[in-house]
């Protein structure tokens, strides 16, 4: 397995062909377990008002999630939920129809659950204009009681395409003080293979601006496995972006399933780099970092050591959902817009996929819920292992029996016994009671929890998922 000359050599990352053959397989990225392909339409508005009754016992804060599908031109790559028009006078109908939806949501908390983390995703949350922004914003504020501690995180996701420094100042000036930026790749070639063409000047304009108007944090985005990528590009890439020197990076890898997303049919399958040359991509974003010294968070998330994040992993209280890594762990989370799922109490909610069937939903005049799922008594155990694994890498077997009040070796037998495929390739081992990923594992930890997920063995598989590499 050695290569010296490969990028993933420099991290001990030296994978060879068989081995990415026997492990490049389809999986969750755990963003919730169970996952999405598991909730159903049995689960309605009656469950989500019984599981808020339950949470308002805990007087657990509350994160809020915004979903805006719009945006105005297709990016190839995207997954996302997204609707392609260029009519901005959409983004009102859409607020005025958000805040319909958070007002029969906020009737179902305490007035004393403090929010403590909003944030916009897309699609293209700034479609919508300053003035759209500040009016739906000023409502939640309205409906919500939100916190006023210094921490709390008021964030959204912005294309440095669709918004001038003067719209980032307006922004600041309504209290947003995370900013994500999209930037993907720098280079031209690859920028036209993915239908997104994004001067780097214009994506640098608004990184100063969101420095200059008081967003104390940006995260920038990029994506390996994109077609005609280059290691030598890919570092550039890379290089840029360490200029700026963000808070934080999301490394994600490009998941090419055009089968599920139609925009994707418009990649040449032959552009795409193989399971390897993906995988040193990778290694050279990671190399790059860690010697700029940023904090590998877990699987596509870096930080500076100083920011929340970093600070939330090294004392275990990071935890993953929805949006990524956050550090609000102890939070139900209320997605509002169409597709938007919410995590409250011990279920999963979503909403309709499409918009006329949200619209209409909240035209009915309830909750636009469309499937769901409350975790069962086995759900809620592996859960918790599965954050472990995915947030820190590793799960202490004694510390979990104690939580837990299960034999673990005995409870997860089976699971233990899909470990071993890990285990013989260096991925993962087990020592001194410690499930954990090895260094090579450690770009890999959606195959450790793949192995304590039970639902990838049934009639489902992974048919609904990305490659793990």
């Amino acid at each position: 397995m050695e290569n010296d000359h490969s990028p993933a050599a420099r991290l001990g990352w030296n994978f060879d062909a068989e081995l990415l053959r026997r492990h490049d397989r389809p999986g969750p990225r755990y963003t919730s377990y169970p996952t999405a392909p598991q909730f159903h339409d049995g689960f309605g508005q009656q469950q989500l008002q019984a599981a808020a009754a339950r949470s308002n016992a805990s007087g657990r804060p509350l994160s809020l999630y915004v979903h805006v599908p719009f945006c105005t031109s297709p990016c190839f790559y995207c997954g996302c939920n997204r609707i392609i028009t260029r009519d901005l006078s959409r983004g009102a109908a859409y607020v005025a129809q958000l805040l319909q939806e958070a007002e029969r949501m906020a009737a179902l908390f305490g007035p004393c659950r403090e929010v403590v983390q909003l944030h916009f995703g897309g699609g293209t949350p700034n479609f919508l204009s300053p003035a759209q922004l500040r009016e739906l914003l000023g409502g939640l504020r309205r409906l919500f009681r939100f916190s006023d501690d210094p921490g709390r995180d008021i964030s959204i996701e912005l294309d440095p395409r669709m918004i001038t420094p003067a719209q980032v100042a307006e922004l600041g000036a309504m209290g947003f003080n995370r900013a994500s930026l999209g930037v993907q790749d720098i280079d031209p070639c690859v920028q036209e293979a993915i239908n997104r063409i994004q001067p780097l000047e214009q994506t640098l304009a608004v990184i100063n601006a969101c420095r200059q108007y008081g967003l104390r944090s940006v995260n920038l985005d990029l994506i390996y496995g994109l077609p005609r990528q280059s290691a030598a590009g890919f570092a550039q890439t890379v290089d840029e972006m360490l200029e700026q020197r963000p808070e934080r990076l999301a490394i994600y890898g490009y998941a090419h399933l055009p089968h599920l997303f139609r925009a994707q049919r418009q990649i040449d399958d032959a552009d795409l780099p193989s399971a390897e040359d993906k995988l040193a991509l990778l290694g050279i974003a990671v190399d790059k970092l860690t010697a700029a010294g940023y904090q590998y968070i877990g699987l596509d998330h870096f930080a500076l050591p100083d920011d929340p994040l970093a600070q939330a992993q090294r004392q275990g209280q990071l935890h993953r959902n929805f949006m990524g890594y956050t550090t609000h762990a102890q939070t139900d989370l209320i997605g509002l817009g169409v597709s938007a799922i919410s995590h409250i109490d011990n279920t999963y909610s979503q909403n309709p996929r499409d918009l006329p069937a949200w619209e209409e939903a909240l035209a009915g005049g309830g909750l636009p819920v469309w499937r769901g799922i409350e975790l069962s008594a086995d759900d809620t155990l592996r859960a918790a292992l599965v954050q472990d694994l995915m947030c820190h890498g590793q799960v202490d077997m004694a510390a979990y029996e104690q939580r837990s009040g299960v034999a673990f070796a005995d409870y997860f037998a089976e699971d233990l016994q899909r470990l071993q495929a890990l285990q013989a390739d260096g991925l993962a081992q087990v020592k001194d009671g410690v499930i954990s990923a090895t260094h090579w594992g450690r770009p890999l930890l959606r195959l450790l929890a793949m192995c304590f997920d039970p639902y990838l063995h049934g009639k489902q598989g992974e048919q609904r998922f990305s490659r793990a590499i």
